[in-house]
């Protein structure tokens, strides 16, 4: 079953969508997923940061149901009370003043909408964005990224009047400080830009991931992201957090800003949001949301009545479990495993992260990027039941993003699989 699955994937499904693994999935439940052939794997990827309450989580999947036997779908016809109660739930959890939303698909349509809004609004149009930043692949929304060439080749011109400033990657510095000295020179290529190619009064937002994602899994020293606020204040730019995948308890926190006192204006979400259903949900201050026009954006499927209940119900789980608690406490765990890990072994450069969003860098012994490495740890970890993935320009950075439902224990069989694997 589990050949003829991924022989036909490959005859049938597009090769530009990257499958991670040769694992073809019968069933999954919180921490485990298990393959056709019977093998059972311990899955710290969490489809990419999504499934943050485990597979399949029981709350989540009543509520879906309860839902479908009632309404699947509307298309912006009817009102309905999950997508209502959905959006009043978030005013409660998302930075303060983010008080209206918008809700698609996927992290991406989130972006495109945050693109149009910032311009609508403002009536600017340039947008800033920072060097390893992901923030999705359709069209606008690959113009901001650039954790990875190949993502955009071949797809120039892109959108116009965006511009791309360093993101603080202290241990890898692009603009060759060192972190005892720093004076955030990356912060200040923002004046550079606005001296040198566009005048601040046309620039619209600066949208920016409060945690690296797929760009390596980096958070920000604090005074970055206080020096980028005041800029933007000062010059009348909207502030749009990226929480796509650092978003709903991955960090510890609801949400990364929170760790760094952003105070966005615009905020996009994703992965996380409903447990696995398709998603994304872009918010705003009622200020700035509320001069959208009717018909100024639109969606089919957006807010799906489905999804908004499973949103609902995921909210309600990471509160009622002290889901947010219970990241912390295991990020703190596997830091420090990880960090004395990293002191034993010559191969490891740097472990880093928030939470449960956690990076660790492999080296080659004149410390650049180890690539070969990192793919070896990967099918090594794989082989033994642990799925793990990479992230990073030069792809040799391992996430650690398990559920954040993990326990002690499974947490402890994974690192322990971990290190056996890393040389």
């Amino acid at each position: 079953m589990s050949k003829r699955v991924i022989r036909d994937a490959k005859k049938y499904i597009s090769p530009a969508l990257v499958f991670h693994s040769d694992i073809a999935v019968r069933k999954a439940k919180g921490i485990y997923v298990e393959g056709e052939d019977g093998r059972v794997f311990m899955d710290f990827t969490s489809g990419l940061a999504t499934a943050n309450l485990g597979h399949s989580p029981t709350e989540v999947i009543k509520a879906a149901r309860a839902q479908m036997d009632r309404l699947v779908h509307s298309g912006c016809i009817f009102y309905y009370e999950s997508e209502v109660e959905l959006a009043k739930r978030l005013k409660k959890i998302t930075p303060r003043g983010i008080d209206m939303f918008f809700f698609s698909n996927s992290g991406a349509e989130a972006v495109e909408g945050a693109i149009k809004l910032a311009r609508f609004y403002t009536g600017r149009q340039g947008i800033l964005a920072f060097m390893g930043g992901f923030h999705g692949r359709t069209y606008g929304a690959l113009t901001l990224t650039t954790s990875a060439v190949k993502y955009r080749k071949k797809y120039h011109p892109l959108l116009p009047s965006v511009y791309h400033s360093p993101y603080p990657y202290c241990y890898r510095c692009p603009m060759g400080q060192r972190v005892e000295t720093c004076s955030i020179d990356c912060a200040e290529y923002l004046e550079r830009v606005f001296k040198y190619q566009i005048s601040p009064d046309e620039v619209a937002c600066a949208i920016i991931e409060p945690v690296l994602g797929e760009g390596g899994y980096i958070a920000p020293p604090m005074k970055f992201m206080k020096r980028l606020k005041d800029i933007c204040r000062r010059e009348g730019i909207l502030i749009v957090a990226d929480e796509v995948q650092t978003g709903f308890g991955r960090t510890g926190r609801w949400f990364a800003s929170d760790y760094f006192d952003l105070d966005p204006d615009i905020i996009t979400l994703g992965k996380g949001i409903a447990s696995g259903f398709p998603l994304s949900a872009l918010g705003a201050r009622r200020s700035i949301m509320s001069k959208w026009t009717p018909g100024a954006h639109g969606t089919t499927f957006g807010g799906n009545p489905v999804s908004c209940a499973a949103a609902c119900a995921t909210i309600d789980k990471i509160e009622g479990d002290k889901v947010l608690l219970n990241a912390q406490e295991m990020g703190t765990y596997a830091l420090t495993r990880l960090r004395a890990l990293k002191e034993r072994r010559r191969s490891i450069g740097d472990v880093r992260g928030l939470g449960l969003m956690i990076g660790v860098e492999f080296i080659k012994k004149d410390g650049s990027p180890d690539k070969e490495e990192t793919a070896r740890v990967i099918k090594k970890c794989l082989k033994a039941g642990l799925v793990l993935v990479e992230c990073g320009v030069d792809r040799n950075v391992i996430r650690i993003m398990p559920p954040l439902t993990v326990t002690v224990r499974e947490m402890k069989k994974a690192l322990d699989v971990f290190e056996e694997a890393v040389v």
